[in-house]
């Protein structure tokens, strides 16, 4: 029988409701307990999922956690993150892991004394839409892949996030943000990158909330809300990514690869279904066919419609990695890559000059329908 994993969660705001509804899908996983420095939250969402509610101390304390799931708010990563790690516990953190490479590195040191893992999303990547991409590309559907193009832009979050300030602060923003799905899926289908160039700027010095209960509400803005950024990757491509939160509409896909043969059209990375479409040389684009992977299945229902929803699936592919002893595809080195390419780009945008990347990783395993299949109870 495979051994379980015992899960703890520390954050237990919107995004925890995801883990504790989709982790009993998987293998290897178990939650047993969660943590907030609201306990109130704490004690609701244990109520509500049948887990303990503990304080953060006692939960790093509990001898049957092995990983614990970090989901508080992006600036509390790092340091909580490091308290799990000192803890004897391995991580697996929301995005963004850290909000600076030092950061990175000094879980990466903690990490390696204590034979730990740490692990984050965005797992999207590993949907199956995005996996019939990186099957296709393989597969040379489009020859050698030589650029791309990304857009993920909109007018914001404070139309609907009932706290939106700190998507406006350092360490907030569209590229840190909304940037790791990308990246992310930028690394899975095409491998690291070499260096980066970007723009930077900001439509408005602040923000006004639309969103209840603080309607009317002004917050400042210190991060850059628009981003022109190019990316070159290891192996020679060329990709533009524009991250926005000052655009109102737009006509443009949400990422297109192009190569020697053809061209890709890929979905949005945020989720992990969608239509995946290509062209050879003909000009033809066409659906590719759909194939029978477990984690482009819809499993959920949605203001916005029907949709595949797997966020978990890296947790599950980082416990059996454990278990099995193999590479995890979030791993800390993949996740730092995009960290670095991530802070270089607006690095780039402060000092208006093209930024070599000081990390690198290699591509993750590949995720077909039978290693996907594996993940699942």
């Amino acid at each position: 029988m495979t051994r379980e994993l015992g899960v703890g969660i520390i954050g237990c705001g919107n995004i925890s409701t995801t883990y504790f509804s989709l982790a009993p899908l998987f293998k290897g996983l178990k939650v047993l307990a969660c943590a907030d420095i609201n306990v109130q939250a704490a004690e609701a969402r244990a109520k509500e999922y049948g887990v303990k509610a503990q304080t953060i101390e006692a939960l790093l304390a509990n001898d049957e956690i092995d990983v614990v799931v970090n989901l508080t708010i992006p600036d509390a990563h790092f340091p909580v993150s490091k308290a799990i790690l000192e803890a004897g516990k391995h991580v697996y953190s929301e995005k963004p892991l850290v909000l600076s490479l030092e950061q990175g590195e000094e879980l990466r040191r903690i990490a390696k004394a204590k034979n730990l893992a740490v692990g984050c999303a965005p797992d999207t990547f590993l949907g199956g839409a995005h996996q019939l991409a990186r099957k296709f590309i393989d597969d040379g559907g489009i020859g050698r892949v030589t650029s791309g193009a990304c857009y993920v832009m909109s007018p914001g979050m404070e139309m609907w996030h009932p706290n939106p300030d700190f998507f406006f602060l350092p360490g907030g923003g569209p590229i840190l943000d909304l940037g790791p799905y990308y990246i992310a899926n930028l690394i899975n289908l095409i491998g690291p990158v070499k260096r980066v160039g970007a723009m930077t700027s900001m439509a408005s010095e602040t923000r006004t909330i639309t969103s209840q209960p603080r309607h009317g509400e002004i917050i400042p803005v210190k991060t850059p809300t628009t981003i022109q950024a190019l990316l070159e990757f290891v192996n020679g491509a060329t990709v533009t990514l524009s991250a926005s939160w000052d655009v109102w509409s737009h006509r443009h896909a949400n990422m297109e690869l192009y190569g020697t043969d053809g061209s890709l059209y890929v979905p949005d990375p945020n989720f992990f279904g969608g239509t995946v479409e290509a062209s050879g040389r003909d000009k033809d684009i066409k659906p590719l066919e759909d194939w029978d992977h477990p984690f482009g299945k819809i499993n959920q229902e949605s203001p916005n419609g029907s949709r595949a929803n797997y966020r978990t699936a890296g947790l599950a592919d980082m416990a059996m990695s454990l278990i099995e002893g193999r590479d995890a595809r979030c791993s800390l080195d993949r996740t730092l890559h995009g960290v670095d390419v991530m802070t270089s780009i607006l690095k780039s945008g402060e000092e208006g000059r093209f930024i070599d990347l000081t990390t690198t990783c290699t591509q993750p395993a590949a995720l077909g329908i039978e290693e996907a299949q594996a993940l699942l109870k």
